[in-house]
């Protein structure tokens, strides 16, 4: 196996891009029921003004041109062609975080941190607080491309082999949806090399009627929003669990399917009231859905969701990693602290007034500043040697002899 790592650039073909148009013109539109808002799922009328938008409105160039100021690299593990953004900063003592991204987002949901988490001193910072910038695709996601066989534990084992390769042997990392799994995954295959971590969700640190507190008006809440998220709005878990494949014919062949499948959860998920743009920039969410499309990864990516389901709901390997948890109040799931402090070693626990599960793309400020406090104390490295334990033979393997 390679461990070359190679510069990438974003340059989808025109004919992408023309036959694209050509079927955003030629939808055959299903019909629609008024006056009902979002109840029965996207609405035919904003589903419609969208698709409009995004054919004569949106630029993807432009977009291409944004991703493309950020370098971006390719680089082999585990058999796959792994790509991900890497910003080092000017700062000499930064220290390297890792963010990862979940579904249906990509690497777009971190754009605009990076700039503030590399360079703190020209964004209102300190230099003490810089980090080296790592950004991922996860294998099956965008630009990663297609992949069969992948779970969050096997991402995990990649992560910390491209970390290696990279020459960070003392890193942090934050994740949200898929990309908070993979996280915690790294936290128990990498205990030796990663300081802390930072989640925005631990599903299995949510609540039910049965563990609630009766008495906690938190967490009675925190159950309303378990009830729904899989009474009404989980239907497109058990389907991706199920039958991904036959999902992705859909979405694969229909852009304004893959804008309704994404969409929607946009609207959901997040911290809106009208529509999705009341948390989220309009041509950020359509590139995060450009990125689904031009990959053709609908289907794998929703493969994490079959690999997955086996495991739902239950209690993760304990591991020494410090654990900070970002809690956002209009997220899918609220997690519980007494209940993740069961298995985790939970340093800092912030609850926010605002933001969904989209947490760095709806309120990056936020995070940037909940970031730079949960390290602050973890960039010396005493701070992990009392706890250093030895990794698994596999990742040692994979990464003598990495470059970067």
């Amino acid at each position: 196996m390679s461990t070359e790592i190679t510069p990438f650039r974003i340059d989808v073909p025109q004919h992408q891009l023309d036959d694209l148009n050509r079927r955003l013109d030629t939808t055959r539109w299903t019909d629609g029921v008024p006056d009902v808002g979002w109840a029965q799922g996207i609405p035919l009328d904003y589903t419609r003004e969208l698709a409009e938008y995004w054919r004569n409105t949106y630029d993807w160039r432009a977009q291409e041109a944004r991703l493309n100021s950020f370098p971006q690299f390719r680089t082999e593990i585990d058999g796959h062609n792994l790509h991900f953004i890497h910003v080092r900063s000017a700062e000499p003592d930064a220290l390297p975080l890792v963010l990862t991204h979940g579904w249906p987002g990509s690497i777009v949901e971190f754009l605009d941190m990076i700039g503030p988490l590399t360079d703190p001193v020209a964004h209102g910072g300190a230099a003490e607080d810089a980090f080296h910038v790592v950004v991922p695709t996860i294998p099956g996601f965008g630009f990663s491309g297609p992949a069969v066989g992948w779970s969050t534990a096997r991402a995990a084992r990649a992560w910390a082999r491209l970390m290696h390769r990279l020459g960070y042997h003392r890193y942090a990392a934050h994740g949200e949806d898929t990309g908070a799994a993979i996280t915690r995954q790294l936290a128990v295959i990498d205990a030796e090399h990663l300081v802390a971590m930072h989640l925005t969700m631990i599903a299995s640190a949510t609540v039910t009627p049965e563990t609630a507190d009766p008495g906690n008006p938190a967490e009675q809440r925190a159950v309303e929003l378990a009830q729904r998220a899989q009474y009404e709005l989980g239907a497109y878990a058990m389907l991706q669990a199920t039958r991904p494949q036959t999902l992705s014919y859909a979405l694969t062949d229909s852009p304004v399917g893959q804008l309704a499948w994404i969409v929607e959860r946009f609207k959901d998920w997040t911290d809106s009231t009208d529509a999705p743009e009341d948390a989220v920039d309009r041509d950020a969410m359509l590139t995060n859905v450009m990125i689904y499309w031009l990959n053709a990864t609908a289907g794998s990516s929703a493969r994490y969701y079959y690999e997955g389901a086996a495991t739902w709901g239950a209690p993760e390997p304990e591991t020494p990693v410090p654990a900070a948890v970002a809690v956002m109040p209009h997220d899918l799931g609220i997690p519980v602290r007494r209940i993740a402090e069961r298995n985790h070693n939970i340093v800092r626990w912030t609850e926010f007034d605002r933001g969904g599960h989209f947490a760095a793309m709806e309120e990056p400020d936020l995070i940037v500043d909940d970031l730079r406090a949960t390290f602050r104390e973890y960039r010396d490295e005493k701070a992990t040697a009392q706890r250093a334990v030895s990794g698994p033979a596999d990742i040692a393997a994979a990464t003598v002899g990495g470059t970067a």
